[in-house]
C-alpha cells in the first residue's frame, strides 16, 4: 500500500485531486495543514510521498522539501506550484523532486503522479 501525505490548505480546492488519489485501493491518503504536521508525520511514519502545496501558511514550500530531506531523505516529494516550468527547475534544482503539479491539479494529475511514484519505487 501506498501512503501519501498531502500538506494543503486548500482543502476545498484541491478536493478533486485527493479524492483521485484516494479512490486508488492501494493508496492511503493523508492531510495535513502545516509544516510541523508534516515533518512530525516524515518522522513518525515515512510516507513513500508528500505533495506539498503552495501557500503553506508557516513555510515555503521548497524550504520544506529541504527539511523533509534533512529529516528522512527517502521520501519523494511532488511539489504545487504557479511557477513556470524553467522557473521551478532552477528553483528546485538538487532537491529530488519526483514532479510539479499544477495549482488546479484534478483527477489527471493525480493518476499521472501515481504512475510517477509506482515506476520510482519498483
Amino acid at each position: 500500500m501506498l501512503h501519501i501525505l498531502l500538506v494543503t490548505a486548500r482543502r476545498e480546492l484541491i478536493h478533486s485531486f485527493a479524492e483521485a488519489l484516494s479512490s486508488d485501493p492501494d493508496v492511503r491518503l493523508e492531510q495535513v495543514t502545516s509544516r510541523a504536521e508534516a515533518l512530525s508525520m516524515v518522522r513518525t511514519e515515512c510516507p513513500h510521498l508528500v505533495i506539498i502545496d503552495s501557500g503553506i501558511p508557516d513555510t515555503d514550500s521548497l524550504d520544506l522539501v529541504r527539511e523533509i530531506i534533512s529529516a528522512n531523505a527517502m521520501v519523494n516529494t511532488a511539489v504545487v506550484s504557479p511557477l513556470s516550468d524553467a522557473e521551478f527547475h532552477e528553483a528546485a534544482e538538487g532537491l529530488g523532486i519526483l514532479c510539479q503539479l499544477p495549482p488546479d491539479s484534478g483527477p489527471g494529475e493525480a493518476d499521472g503522479l501515481l504512475k510517477k511514484l509506482r515506476s520510482v519505487l519498483s
